[in-house]
């Protein structure tokens, strides 16, 4: 069990500064996910925590020691890579057990733990195989099983499951997710994967630019994002923002007047405005809370362009005076594109952004 904290920590590479003074802290026996897109410093922070790179500045505890100095053989943690790294010419059972004979371990410990990690991954029966005989599944199972036969204080993973194909991946993170449960450790988990990060993690940091955009619970992050980025990444598809201005129009009441549409804000939207909201905003909206071809006055009246199945849902893709944004409606919805479809955006499912600087200008939902 670790409590793992960071502060302060800053990363250069050159003049490039690949982390930018993050300070995070994680529960004990948490599974907390870095997200974020390709060169945002998350396998930069995962490789200090495990002392493959130094720190520019900032210090790394694992609970009430300063490891910050320590090379990784000394931190007790387990990392668990993309690209497997299995040794080609041992046999399952031996790649498991290598890191235990390298630390003097006695035979028969080593065939105990070795037993024990193959049943949780549930490939006993591959351990006399090689690597080239496993599946890629299979593979990632074995890397998985020799981090776990070591007992260490901390789990790594950078991104571990990219290259599995789509269904293996789903499979995948259902096992990770019971593994963690099962173990009680604490995993630090690296991916660019959105959809991943909401399944597996109980918090998640959203990286952006070496800095930390938000960090919270999957549920915190998808429906109270902080900002523009993290609504913008966050969701598949995306939430959708539209530039605009914000207008008193009365007894309390708000509207958006945006490119070929005028939003009523509801209650619970309004009830949330901060009190320096400026005029000048970007309001999002997600494509589940578009309501597409409903009885009443509608938001507006966009262009069909995109029909999507996806079996359960259809996801639309629509255009406004120049503007695209997707709307998530039944799959039994017959619009064709060219079609004009009205839609109407729930007035207290909006978020609002500052536009320059795409802060949120929302405080947290009352509870």
């Amino acid at each position: 069990m670790a409590r793992i904290v960071l502060k302060n920590i800053t990363k250069n590479f050159g003049g490039v500064s690949a982390v930018d003074d993050i300070s995070l802290e994680t529960a004990q026996n948490e599974f907390l996910t870095l997200l974020g897109p390709s060169g945002c410093g998350k396998s930069t922070t995962l490789n200090i925590i495990a002392g493959l790179e130094s720190t520019s500045s900032g210090r790394v505890w694992f609970d009430e020691d300063d490891v910050t100095e320590l090379p990784p053989e000394r931190r007790d943690v387990a990392m668990v890579f993309q690209t497997y790294a299995l040794y080609p010419h041992m046999r399952v059972r031996e790649n498991i057990a290598f890191g235990l004979r390298m630390r003097k371990t006695p035979p028969h410990e080593v065939e105990r733990r070795v037993r024990n990690a193959a049943k949780k991954m549930l490939i006993g029966p591959l351990l006399d195989r090689k690597p080239r005989e496993l599946s890629g599944g299979e593979r990632q199972r074995v890397a998985l099983a020799r981090a776990i036969v070591r007992n260490p204080r901390l789990f790594l993973l950078d991104e571990p499951l990219s290259n599995l194909d789509a269904k293996l991946r789903d499979s995948m993170r259902t096992e990770l997710k019971r593994l963690h449960g099962e173990l009680k450790k604490t995993f630090i988990y690296v991916t660019h994967d959105q959809a991943e990060s909401l399944v597996m993690s109980d918090r998640i940091a959203v990286l952006n630019g070496g800095k930390i955009q938000q960090l919270g619970t999957p549920d915190e992050i998808y429906n109270q994002p902080a900002n523009a980025f993290v609504a913008g990444f966050v969701g598949a598809p995306p939430m959708n923002l539209f530039d605009g201005t914000l207008r008193n129009s009365g007894e309390g009441r708000w509207e958006m007047i945006g490119n070929g549409f005028v939003c009523e804000l509801g209650t619970q939207t309004s009830g949330r405005l901060r009190a320096d909201t400026p005029a000048e905003i970007q309001l999002g909206i997600r494509p589940e809370d578009i309501e597409v071809g409903m009885d009443g006055a509608p938001t507006a009246s966009p262009t069909g362009l995109v029909r999507e199945p996806m079996g359960s849902d259809l996801f639309l893709t629509l255009e406004l005076n120049g503007s695209t944004f997707k709307a998530r409606t039944s799959p039994t919805d017959r619009f064709v594109p060219g079609d004009r479809i009205p839609v109407q955006f729930r007035p207290d499912k909006l978020h609002l952004f500052e536009r320059t600087t795409g802060r949120s200008l929302m405080d947290s939902p009352k509870i």
